[in-house]
């Protein structure tokens, strides 16, 4: 019987019925054997597709292999790792370990794990690898679900162990492809063979991004809540460990809804692993966190310092400042330091009180719509950011008795009363529009140290105080300005200006060389310069309050700041001598030019210099050196510089031993009766010591003082000169700064006063060298009566004009 012929490629096609045999009923019925047929060709179609599947993976893993086999030599080398030394910012300290500022790219302090504490890592474990110490670096379980997760998108996601992390953020790209997670793999496996799990987070826990430029929980902890990390409570440790998955969206300070979610998973989390308890974990979800912010007043304002040590630094060590992990360790005090920064804003807020009010910022439209009215507070705000505790805020409303501001967290503020009296003259109808406190201006606020809101600007004078242990040069205190971010030129070190009276001292102090005393006695009466005299203008100096008192002792006309007074001294001294003289104290000579001006201080000082030369009259005589720096060390605290304060009292004195102490006594007259005598009333010590300084027109304000322990200036004035005010003065504006600080950096301190040197006598109450004791000296000057006891250094009135004439000759 002839078959039918089968179908070409279809080896299990059915047979073809033959021709004679087949009936109709029998061509539609179904051939036996048709079941167990299609049964076979499934099983078959199966077989071959497990085995495709079976040489597709092995092709794979053939491919992967080979690859492996071929990276694996040119993976990067990581036995640095083993001392693992990342980029670590330059970071400057306070004398008392707080931290002024870091420098550098990357905000990082280097921990030690054994140093870590337990319930940080705890948290990161939780959230990131609960297995890290059980695993062999890969979850594979993991890379699988992820890679099913990722067929056909050639990326990959998830499953990532903190080794594999480590080995991607210390030596791989962001990209996500599979060669880049074939090198992670195989640096995992690296890593895992040659470092112990604690080195592997150590770096993890050291090197991890979390926002706000911090690298590691170490800064992160100081970024986020301004604490070190290892007094960071569960709370706090389970919101850092939020931050490694994204620091953007999880930053408790721009995201604090998303960063709480996170939080309190990680809590969760962390009571799931056994490492908190049920009550600790419902603590921990309760505690409110408190979020360090810019304006935060715990915050150690101290940027010029900072700043003046980074450059010191640089010049140093170059660029490697900035990776090297320096700690630079300074002799500021933070608690002498913050009172510095607190007194000089205060003092000059409180003088812009005292100014015309200049008129809002800016103006902005603000729409109906609340979110684009949302919008454009928010945009405007960002431009005009708050300095420190003078905010930025825009009004919604605004009359003459009350003003409805809004700042950028949304919150509104009424102000009311006395708050509005800084900005009276902008609520007035008839205040010019550019000038006028209305709907949509952008203004500063404050708050009073009663806790009322008013109305403020941001000041255009400037200002500046520095510190020193008399006895060392330690700066104790520096504050360069108003505000470093809004002016990051150092008034302390860089602006050089007149001294004013506050200059004074230092020429009595060439008088006392020259036969004056305390007693000595001066006339306050008027001079006059004709051209003729000076070869230019005539020149009139007058007395500050415009009154002549006549004859008066040395020591009244200091404590009374008295013009005359001083210009006669130094006629008596000698421009030349009195010039060479202030050298000692560490001012320059070109900078003091040899004319009669300088008993007025015309010259150029900086509050620096002052402070020196003030030191050496605070010390017994000595002059010193500012200084800065005291040690720095490496990331791992081996100190590389170190240079203690060490006092030389047996280098030869500057002055007289004597002379600064009757230079002390006639500066404790000017702060117990005379221009500064709020200083010992306020502060109720009889150890204060000092002289106030108001230049021409008052364009610089200043008082120079010391207590034996601590000597300190105050400058107030603009940068570019101008008047401060016809009633502003010295003691009015600089001063109350002064004792500001004071009150603060003396707490605790006791009374101090000098002990009495050699080679001096007390007659009638007042210290005079003892070979003036009886009868030498200088006892009388313009007063025409200069006859008896006249040192042959007096100038007679008879001689006065020619030598006046010589002196502007030259």
């Amino acid at each position: 019987m002839t078959r039918s012929p089968r179908l070409v490629g279809c080896p299990n096609s059915p047979p073809m019925p033959s021709k004679d045999t087949a009936s109709p009923d029998k061509q539609n019925a179904p051939a036996k054997g048709a079941t167990p047929d299609l049964l076979s060709w499934v099983l078959k179609l199966a077989a071959w597709a497990v085995g495709l599947a079976a040489a597709g993976l092995a092709s794979i893993l053939l491919v992967v292999g080979v690859a492996m086999v071929i990276a694996y030599p040119n993976l990067p080398d990581i036995s640095d790792l083993a001392d693992y030394k990342p980029k670590l910012p330059l970071r400057v300290f306070t004398e008392d370990g707080q931290l002024m500022g870091e420098f550098g790219e990357e905000r990082r302090n280097l921990t030690p794990i054994q140093d870590i504490p337990q319930v940080m890592k705890d948290a990161v474990l939780s959230i990131e690898d609960n297995r890290f110490y059980q695993h062999g670096g890969v979850d594979y379980l993991g890379i699988l679900r992820a890679g099913i997760a990722n067929v056909g998108r050639m990326k990959s996601q998830g499953a990532s162990t903190i080794t594999m992390q480590v080995a991607r953020n210390v030596y791989l790209s962001s990209e996500k492809t599979y060669t880049r997670k074939i090198y992670e793999i195989l640096l995992t496996y690296k890593l895992e063979h040659m470092l112990t799990k604690d080195q592997i987070l150590e770096i993890y826990m050291n090197q991890i991004f979390l926002g706000n430029r911090a690298y590691g929980f170490a800064s992160a902890a100081e970024t986020y809540f301004g604490k070190p990390l290892k007094d960071i409570s569960i709370a706090e440790a389970a919101m850092l460990a939020g931050l490694p998955k994204a620091p953007s969206a999880y930053n408790p300070i721009n995201n604090p809804k998303r960063a709480r979610s996170r939080q309190l998973y990680i809590i969760e989390r962390m009571e799931d692993n056994k490492y908190i308890t049920a009550a600790q974990a419902k603590a921990a979800k309760a505690e409110p966190l408190k979020l360090r912010s810019a304006a935060d007043k715990k915050i150690l304002h101290a940027e010029y310092v900072a700043e003046t040590v980074r450059q010191m630094v640089f010049a140093q060590y170059g660029q490697e400042t900035y990776t090297r992990g320096l700690n630079v360790y300074t002799t500021v005090q933070s608690a002498e330091q913050m009172a510095a920064y607190k007194a000089l804003r205060q003092g000059i807020m409180d003088f812009e009180r005292r100014q015309i009010y200049r008129g809002p910022e800016k103006f902005i439209d603000l729409p109906a719509d609340p979110k684009k009215m949302e919008d454009a507070i928010d945009d405007a705000l960002e431009d005009h950011p708050d300095n420190g505790d003078v905010l930025s805020a825009v009004v919604l409303e605004a009359s003459p008795r009350k003003v409805v501001v809004i700042r950028q967290n949304g919150e509104q503020i009424t102000i009311t009363g006395d708050g509005l009296k800084p900005a009276q003259s902008g609520l007035s109808d008839k205040t010019p529009p550019a000038k006028q406190v209305r709907k949509g201006a952008l203004v500063r606020i404050t708050q009073t140290p009663k806790g009322a809101w008013e109305i403020t600007q941001l000041p255009e004078v400037e200002g500046a105080l520095v510190a020193i242990t008399p006895q060392t040069g330690a700066i104790r205190a520096l504050v360069g300005g108003f505000d470093f971010a809004k002016n990051k030129f150092n008034h302390v070190t860089q602006a050089w200006r007149q001294p004013g009276s506050s200059f004074k001292p230092f020429i009595y102090s060439a008088a006392l060389e020259k036969g004056f005393t305390p007693a000595t006695v001066v006339n306050d009466a008027p001079l006059f310069f004709d051209s003729g005299v000076t070869g230019g203008q005539p020149w009139e100096p007058k007395n500050y309050d415009g009154k002549f008192d006549g004859p008066m002792s040395l020591r009244t006309g200091l404590a009374k700041s008295k013009n005359m007074v001083s210009i006669r001294v130094l006629q008596a001294v000698g421009p030349r001598p009195a010039q060479e003289w202030v050298t000692r104290f560490g001012f320059d000579e070109d900078k003091h030019p040899a004319f009669l001006t300088m008993a007025l201080g015309a010259g150029s000082v900086t509050p620096m210099q002052m402070a020196t030369g003030y030191a050496v009259f605070a010390n017994g005589g000595y002059k010193v050196q500012p200084h800065l720096i005291t040690r720095i060390t490496d990331f791992k605290d081996r100190v590389l510089v170190d240079s203690p304060a060490v006092v030389q009292m047996s280098e030869a004195p500057a002055i007289p031993p004597r002379n600064a102490f009757v230079m002390t006594s006639l500066l404790q007259e000017v702060t117990r009766s005379g221009t500064a005598a709020r200083a010992q009333g306020t502060l109720r010590r009889p150890d204060i010591y000092g002289k106030t300084g108001t230049t021409n027109d008052a364009m610089d304000a200043w008082f120079a003082g010391y207590q034996p322990n601590l000597a300190a200036v105050v400058w107030v004035g603009y940068d570019t000169p101008r008047k401060l005010g016809d009633r502003e003065t010295g003691g009015g504006l600089s001063l109350p700064v002064w004792i500001s600080f004071m009150e603060t950096a003396l707490r605790g301190m006791p009374v101090s006063e000098p002990p009495v040197p050699e080679g001096l006598v007390n007659v009638g109450g007042d210290w005079v060298y003892e070979e003036y004791a009886r009868g030498g000296g200088v006892s009388t000057l313009g007063t025409g009566q200069e006859g008896s006891g006249k040192s042959p250094n007096a100038t007679p009135p008879g001689e006065e004009r020619n030598r006046i004439l010589d002196l502007f000759r030259n």
